[in-house]
């Protein structure tokens, strides 16, 4: 999912428009392939926005010690959909034996499914009933753009080769030289979880305070309660 966002945001300057699908992986069940079981979805999406701010910070200077504006952002968390669905749910109530119950996953919805001990059906109860049930995690990049991924490749080979160091092909000698894959690495400087203990999360990060004007990108990335990653940009300008 990293290179997502900067694919997206890279078509919506040329005018396209993208929509990402999540392959589910019953595309490998042939069975839930014959019997139309296979639904693309669309991938996570989220929202977020910048909340700027600002705070004197000490500068020094040949007369002592002075105090400086300098601009903050912190990044608040907005919205987080997914729809995620096996669209079984009817299925599986009938598979269901009586006095258990079952978690689905239904139409962007989890959703606990009961039979009592006569095999009835009482009740569907949805689990996620807001958008921040589904957030396990959440995390802020305030400077995106600042680590290039470098890889190592053979010079006389694609971005395939990743072998670092120099090696025999036979009896030709590799040569490696350092290339950018054109995306970036993202570094966790701020972060939301929650534990057993505490199922509270902050929506609001920490503000972060750059050390010069300019333009950057701030990487927001949130794991849902799946393991599921899914990542966004959000341009922020300072000064």
């Amino acid at each position: 999912m990293g290179l997502f966002p900067a694919v997206l945001d890279e078509a919506r300057q040329k005018g396209i428009d993208l929509a990402p699908k999540t392959i589910p992986p019953e595309v490998f069940d042939k069975r839930a392939v014959e019997k139309g079981q296979v639904r693309f979805f669309d991938v996570a999406y989220i929202e977020a926005t910048p909340r700027y701010g600002s705070a004197t910070v000490p500068v020094a200077s040949s007369s002592g010690a002075s105090g400086a504006l300098a601009l903050q952002v912190a990044i608040e968390l907005v919205d987080f959909s997914v729809y995620y669905t096996q669209g079984l749910i009817d299925s599986i109530e009938a598979e269901l034996k009586n006095g258990k119950s079952a978690v689905v996953c239904d139409a962007g919805r989890l959703v606990k499914v009961s039979k009592d001990r006569d095999g009835i059906v009482r009740e569907r109860e949805v689990l996620t009933k807001q958008w921040t049930d589904w957030v396990d995690y959440w995390a802020v990049d305030f400077e995106y753009e600042s680590r290039k991924e470098i890889i190592k490749v053979a010079k006389t080979m694609g971005t395939e080769g990743a072998l670092p160091g120099v090696v025999m092909a036979g009896e030709e000698l590799l040569e490696f030289e350092e290339r950018w894959t054109g995306s970036y690495i993202f570094e966790n400087e701020w972060q939301s979880f929650r534990t057993r203990q505490n199922r509270a999360l902050e929506l609001t990060s920490a503000p972060h305070t750059y050390s010069k004007s300019g333009r950057y990108i701030c990487a927001v990335k949130v794991i849902d309660i799946f393991g599921n990653d899914t990542m966004t940009l959000v341009p922020v300008n300072v000064g």
